[in-house]
C-alpha cells in the first residue's frame, strides 16, 4: 500500500492537512464530529501508527448566580471558573450567568432555555412557580440541576450543594443569646425572603433567642431585599425609634451599609453585630472590632463540590442525598480568628 500522507488523509477525511495534523497528534481544538470523521479515515486507510482516542464532547455546564454585587457570588463564579480551566476545556466548557434576584420569570425562561443546549446546570435560585416548572422541563429533558446556596427541596433538582442555613441561623442565635447579658432589642436585617435560605437563616435565629433568651426582645424583622438604599433608609428609622437596641442580625447583603448606621448613630460598638461571609468588608470590621462574628459559606468548597458531583452524574450516573452529598460546613469566624 502506497504510504498514506497527511494530505491524502485530509482528503479523504474531507477536512483540511492542519485539522487532521490537529487529531493524529492530539493537539484539540477540532469539533468531536470532525474527529471522528478523521479518525474512520485513518482507519479505513490502515494508518500504520497509534491512533488517539475519540474524544467526546465537552460537558457544556451552565452555572446561574445572583446578579446582585454581594462579594458571596462574585467569589464563586471566580472560583467555578478557576476549576473549570484546571479541569481543561475538553472536558468540559462552563458558562457563568447572573441574574437579578428580583427577576424570578427570567431566571426560569433562561433555565427553560438553557435546558436546550447545556448538559447539566447549576442554580441559585427562588422559590417560584416558574422557577418549579422549569426545573420539571429540566428533569424531562435529562438535564441534570444541582441548586446552589439556597434549596428547593420540592423541585425536580439532582441535589443541592450549600450549608444548612436553618443551622447557620440557630448558631448565629445562639451566639447572639450567649454574648448579650444585658437585655434590649435585637435587629434583623434579610436578604430576599422568596429564597429559603433567607427565610431559614431567621427562623433559626429566632427560635433559638425565643426559646433560650428571653430577656432580649426581636423587632420585626427588616427586609432589606438586597437593596442597599433600603437597607440604610430602613435601619435610619429602627436606630432612631429604639435606643435599646443590642443586638443585630444581617443574613445578606449591607454590611458596609450596617456599619456607617451604627457609625451615624455612635454606636458601632455598642452592640453585638453578626452576620455572613468573610470578605475585605467583613475582616476589616472584625479588625476594627465593630462586627462580632460572621458565618462563612466557603465560596471555593461550593464549587468543588458541585462540580465534581455533577461531572460525576453526567459521567456515571448515581442518587445522592441532598444533606449528605452536598453538605458543605460553615466556619465562624471572630477578631481572634481572622487573618
Amino acid at each position: 500500500m502506497k504510504r498514506m500522507t497527511l494530505s491524502k488523509l485530509a482528503q479523504a477525511a474531507g477536512v483540511g492537512v492542519a485539522t487532521v495534523d490537529r487529531v493524529l497528534n492530539d493537539r484539540g481544538g477540532v469539533s468531536p464530529a470532525m474527529t471522528k470523521k478523521v479518525l474512520e479515515a485513518a482507519r479505513a486507510a490502515g494508518l500504520n501508527r497509534i491512533l488517539p482516542e475519540e474524544h467526546r464532547q465537552p460537558w457544556q455546564i451552565e452555572v446561574i448566580l445572583s446578579g446582585n454585587d454581594s462579594f458571596f457570588f462574585q467569589q464563586l463564579a471566580q472560583d467555578f471558573q478557576q476549576l473549570a480551566d484546571a479541569l481543561g476545556y475538553r472536558r468540559l466548557r462552563l458558562q457563568r450567568t447572573f441574574i437579578a434576584e428580583n427577576a424570578p420569570e427570567k431566571l426560569a425562561a433562561h433555565i427553560l432555555a438553557s435546558s436546550r443546549r447545556m448538559d447539566a446546570l447549576m442554580v441559585f435560585a427562588h422559590e417560584h412557580p416558574a422557577i418549579y416548572q422549569a426545573l420539571r422541563d429540566c428533569k424531562a429533558r435529562s438535564v441534570p440541576v444541582i441548586t446552589l446556596v439556597s434549596d428547593l427541596p420540592e423541585s425536580e433538582r439532582l441535589l443541592h450543594v450549600g450549608i444548612n442555613q436553618l443551622q447557620a441561623g440557630r448558631t448565629a442565635g445562639l451566639m447572639m443569646g450567649s454574648m448579650l447579658a444585658r437585655a434590649g432589642e435585637v435587629l434583623m436585617v434579610s436578604g430576599r425572603v422568596d429564597y429559603r435560605a433567607h427565610r431559614q437563616r431567621i427562623d433559626g435565629f429566632r427560635d433559638v433567642l425565643q426559646q433560650r433568651f428571653p430577656h432580649l426582645r426581636l423587632r420585626e424583622v427588616l427586609a432589606g431585599q438586597e437593596e442597599r438604599a433600603r437597607i440604610s433608609r430602613l435601619l435610619e428609622k429602627a436606630l432612631v425609634e429604639s435606643p435599646d437596641i443590642v443586638g443585630i442580625y444581617n443574613t445578606g447583603l449591607g454590611n458596609s451599609e450596617i456599619s456607617q448606621a451604627l457609625a451615624r448613630h455612635r454606636r458601632e460598638r455598642a452592640v453585638v453585630y453578626i452576620t455572613h461571609e468573610l470578605y475585605a468588608t467583613t475582616r476589616r470590621l472584625l479588625q476594627q472590632r465593630i462586627l462580632t462574628l460572621t458565618l462563612d459559606q466557603n465560596t471555593q468548597r461550593h464549587a468543588q463540590l458541585a462540580l465534581n458531583l455533577l461531572l460525576q452524574q453526567l459521567e456515571k450516573g448515581g442518587d445522592f442525598s441532598t444533606y449528605e452529598d452536598g453538605r458543605v460546613d460553615f466556619m465562624l469566624y471572630t477578631q481572634e480568628n481572622v487573618d
